[in-house]
């Protein structure tokens, strides 16, 4: 990709760490490299999503840069995949868990990010996870059981704690208060991997969930491929999310880990399935499984040019 022209940015005010400071210094570093730039804030859910579709038609920026957390990158996201040639995605740190932008850039300061990727952008190709029952799309990943639980809102409400702080006393505060796995099923390709108690079953999509867990540590955003990891009751959940921190989870007993195009998530008892992607809880009255296929190539991010 050639050193952009235009530059469009998308702040979201509503994000966990979301700052003015921060984004008054990035529409700065933006203006001194030399793109036309424009920054929007957004003001209600959907917003971002709306502007993103619109940067897709005739003379739309060369990039979109986000700043905000993963909700805001994945409302992004599904405005630009609509289109097959939109502009490049940069994802700058905002939100909650900033999941992300530790995929693609680790943790290097996102000032630094900012200057690379304007002098010398690096667009990569990734692989986007769409979900049938929804017809939604999800970069990051999904989940059922403990992880999907913690997003209740009624959960959250009162809590004085922010950021993954705010994810992570979520997963404690459930696992106090008795969190029953649920019988499961979960098929990759056709081919069962895990039938019984299911803690958890997460999809990637990316390594990271809530910036601190490795949910699918072998996960490759570009590989065409998803990467299932599920959770039986055989490890402790307090030892899972121990383990889980660096994805030492994966080989431990109780603990399937498998790769396919298609992946569906079932509940077997007739109840309703607990089921998030990108961070969204859905509410789908009495939805029992969900179907999840890879989108190849479906996303243009910035990212580094070496391998993150």
């Amino acid at each position: 990709m050639s050193v952009p022209k235009s530059v469009l940015i998308v702040a979201n005010p509503a994000a966990g760490s979301y700052s003015a400071d921060t984004t008054a210094e990035a529409l700065r570093l933006v203006w001194e490299a030399g793109p036309a730039v424009d920054l929007i804030l957004t003001r209600h859910p959907g917003h971002a999503r709306a502007l993103a579709r619109a940067a897709t038609g005739p003379g739309g920026p060369d990039v979109l840069v986000s700043i905000g957390g993963d909700g805001t990158a994945h409302e992004l996201t599904t405005g630009l995949a609509d289109s097959p040639e939109h502009p490049a995605l940069l994802v700058l740190p905002g939100g909650s868990g900033n999941s992300l932008y530790r995929e693609l850039w680790s943790d290097r300061p996102w000032q630094s990010v900012l200057e690379t990727a304007l002098a010398a952008p690096h667009v990569r190709q990734v692989d986007l996870i769409r979900v049938a029952e929804t017809r939604g799309l999800a970069l990051l990943g999904a989940s059922t059981g403990l992880a999907a639980r913690t997003l209740d809102p009624e959960r959250a409400r009162g809590s004085a704690a922010r950021g993954r702080e705010r994810y992570e006393k979520a997963l404690l505060d459930a696992l106090q208060t008795g969190f029953p796995p649920y019988p499961g099923r979960v098929t990759v390709d056709g081919a069962e991997v895990h039938s019984g108690d299911t803690v958890c079953a997460n999809v990637g999509g990316g390594r990271y969930r809530a910036g601190r867990f490795m949910a699918c540590p072998h996960s490759v955003l570009d590989d065409g491929l998803l990467d299932v990891c599920v959770a039986g009751t055989a490890l402790p959940t307090p030892e899972l999310l121990q383990l889980a921190r660096e994805g030492r989870h994966v080989g431990r007993e109780g603990v399937v880990y498998a790769r396919g195009r298609r992946v569906v998530l079932e509940r077997t008892d007739g109840r309703p399935l607990l089921f998030e992607y990108d961070g969204d809880l859905v509410r789908s009255g009495d939805a029992t499984r969900y179907t999840l296929d890879v989108a190849p190539r479906a996303l243009r991010v910035l990212a580094p040019a070496e391998a993150a």
